[in-house]
């Protein structure tokens, strides 16, 4: 029972889940160690590839270098005509074969004599020597036997080293005379392929290549003009180990085996083409103990006077990685089981906490949409108080204008009729009291006019004849007072529209002529009215110094704001557009519906509340 327990409570849902963790997060761990192994053996594996091109052409390059100083030992035969055996030594001294072309042994010329010139060739060679131990000896062409003809070294530097080989015919063996041949045929230069043999003075194997030299002012169009033009040629040896050597010193790792083979000639494609011969081992005596899976390995062709090499490079993976590059994949493989881990307790996290976020988001949702419902009603609340209080200034307005008119003003009127009788009785009788009838009439028509400039304030009595004769109106006292020229244009003569949005259009008039005359500064003004497919518009426009951004927005200022909210609580459309230096345009339309012209008594009611007006006037 315990272990059952036991086993119970290690696979309850929070161990399954730190289980399930660390087998994702080891999972993961071993993906980035087997990454970053392959990055760091792909980089090894590059670094290896490039350097071992970098020796394919270095040993490239001073095999092409080797070719020259051949061809300048021939083109110095070919110019100097006969070359003495001082000259010659003069000459491969200069090229200070052992600074700059370490690796090349030796320089000869071999002289072309046929069986027929055997024998006087020999009478001279015999006493050619120069009797000094290191110099040149008497000598006759060995090895002995007779032949067709020969190729024998006359001259060789360093001769210290090489005078056993004066004398020597080069031609006694197949190969070689097969090479020469085809290099007398051709004119260029020939190889056997095989290696000579230098053990005795220590360089190894080596190669040597040859180049033909023919006599002066001979054809050499032909196969047989240059056979008949032949008379001999220039060879140089060289040390395959220290060529190779050379180039293998400019890698950097050095724990890098190189075997050099010879693949035949170029153009052999034939079936019998023997294997590839090895020229060179630089691990010949302590082999390679490494696995092929565990090295890298690249093979390189190199071409050698018209004979295929293949230089076969390789080398321990770990020799091309640094102690860094070694411990990176288990770095990786930590970094990746750590991170992991992290990561896997973090999305958990997130997970277990997802449904408190989902019932804490849902309950904030519901707090914000409560909230902006609440604000919404609440500024559809103030607008429709606004407009009330607006409605109620303008009923307020129109009902105090009515009672000063009605009251005030026919009080005044009668107060005028008797002072002016006074005036009219007391003209010839009494003039005392005449001069101040006269003077009581003049300011009971200056107190008339006052109550006439309030009454038009509050709500001139022209509104009630419709919003042309309104407009006309307002447009005319605004030319009175500030001595601007301003343009009427209406389009309708009769526009009929309720008391409520009559009134609306003349208050914003009224606003934007007021704005006009304190701010604009401007010499002319347009307004103008139309009605047209349902819609009421009117646009008043002027040439003033124009209006800013920033201007809409000053503090205290409310009467752009107020001609907005007018035409907004008429569903209708205010548009204010204005620029520094051009003028401002004020333009609003409004939906409408038609209103039947006023009857008769109304007319009559209105004319006869003018009469006051009329009656100050005259």
């Amino acid at each position: 029972m315990e272990v059952l327990l036991a086993q119970r409570q290690m696979f309850s849902p929070p161990k399954s889940v730190w289980w399930a963790g660390i087998m994702l997060s080891l999972g993961v761990g071993a993906l980035c160690y087997v990454a970053a192994y392959k990055m760091v053996e792909y980089d090894a594996g590059e670094r290896f590839m490039h350097q071992a091109r970098n020796a394919q052409y270095h040993i490239s390059s001073r095999i092409d270098t080797y070719a020259d100083v051949l061809r300048a030992t021939a083109s110095y035969f070919d110019a100097s005509g006969k070359v003495e055996r001082e000259d010659f030594h003069r000459f491969v001294r200069g090229l200070k074969l052992s600074t700059q072309f370490p690796a090349l042994v030796s320089i000869n010329y071999a002289e072309y004599i046929t069986e027929a010139q055997r024998e006087d060739f020999e009478k001279v060679s015999r006493r050619s020597g120069d009797g000094t131990p290191n110099g040149y000896p008497d000598y006759v062409i060995q090895p002995t036997g007779h032949r067709a003809d020969y190729s024998v070294i006359t001259m060789i530097e360093p001769i210290a080293a090489f005078r056993w080989r004066v004398g020597l015919d080069i031609t006694h063996k197949p190969a070689v005379a097969q090479a020469l041949a085809n290099a007398r045929d051709t004119g260029e230069i020939s190889t056997s392929g095989k290696q000579i043999d230098m053990d005795s003075f220590g360089q190894g194997g080596g190669m040597a290549i040859r180049l033909p030299l023919y006599r002066k002012d001979m054809p050499l169009t032909t196969t047989e003009e240059r056979r008949a033009a032949y008379r001999g040629s220039v060879g140089i040896g060289f040390s395959v180990p220290r060529l190779v050597q050379l180039a293998m010193d400019q890698m950097q790792v050095r724990d890098v085996r190189l075997r050099l083979y010879d693949g035949g000639e170029s153009n052999d494609r034939s079936s019998a083409a023997s294997a590839p011969a090895l020229l060179f081992d630089n691990k010949a005596n302590g082999g390679d103990n490494v696995r092929s899976a565990d090295q890298f390995g690249i093979v390189l062709p190199l071409t050698f006077n018209g004979r295929q090499w293949h230089a076969h490079f390789s080398a321990p993976k770990v020799a091309w990685s640094s102690r860094f590059d070694l411990f990176l994949p288990w770095l990786a493989m930590l970094a990746g089981f750590i991170g992991s881990l992290l990561f896997y307790l973090l999305i958990h996290t997130l997970s277990s906490s997802r449904m408190r976020a989902i019932k804490m988001a849902k309950v904030m949702t519901k707090e914000l949409r409560d909230s902006q419902a609440k604000l919404q009603q609440s500024h559809h609340k103030l607008r429709r108080l606004a407009a009330h209080a607006d409605q109620i200034k303008e009923q307020e307005r129109k009902r105090i204008a009515r009672e000063i008119h009605d009251d005030l003003g026919q009080n005044l009127l009668v107060l005028r009729i008797e002072a002016d009788m006074l005036a009219t009785r007391t003209r010839h009788r009494h003039p005392r009291l005449h001069a101040r009838a006269k003077s009581t009439l003049s300011q009971i028509d200056s107190t008339i006019k006052s109550v006439r400039h309030i009454i038009n304030d509050l709500r001139p009595n022209v509104l009630d004849l419709g919003l042309n004769a309104a407009v006309e109106w307002q447009i005319a006292q605004f030319r009175q007072r500030s001595g601007m020229v301003c343009e009427l244009i209406e389009h309708q003569r009769d526009i009929r529209i309720d008391d409520h949005c009559a009134t609306a259009f003349f208050r914003v008039l009224q606003e934007s002529l007021s704005n006009i005359v304190q701010h604009a500064h401007a010499s002319l003004v347009r307004v103008e009215l139309r009605q047209a497919g349902g819609m009421l518009s009117m646009t008043i426009t002027d040439n003033g110094v124009g209006m800013r951004a920033s201007n809409r927005n000053k503090v205290g200022s409310f009467g752009l704001v107020g001609i907005e909210e007018r035409i907004s609580l008429l569903g209708g459309v205010c548009s204010i557009i204005g620029s520094p230096n051009a003028g401002t345009t004020v333009a609003i339309s409004v939906p409408i519906d038609h209103v039947p012209p006023p009857s008769n008594d109304d007319i009559n009611d209105i004319n006869d509340s003018g009469h006051l007006t009329a009656n100050v006037i005259a």
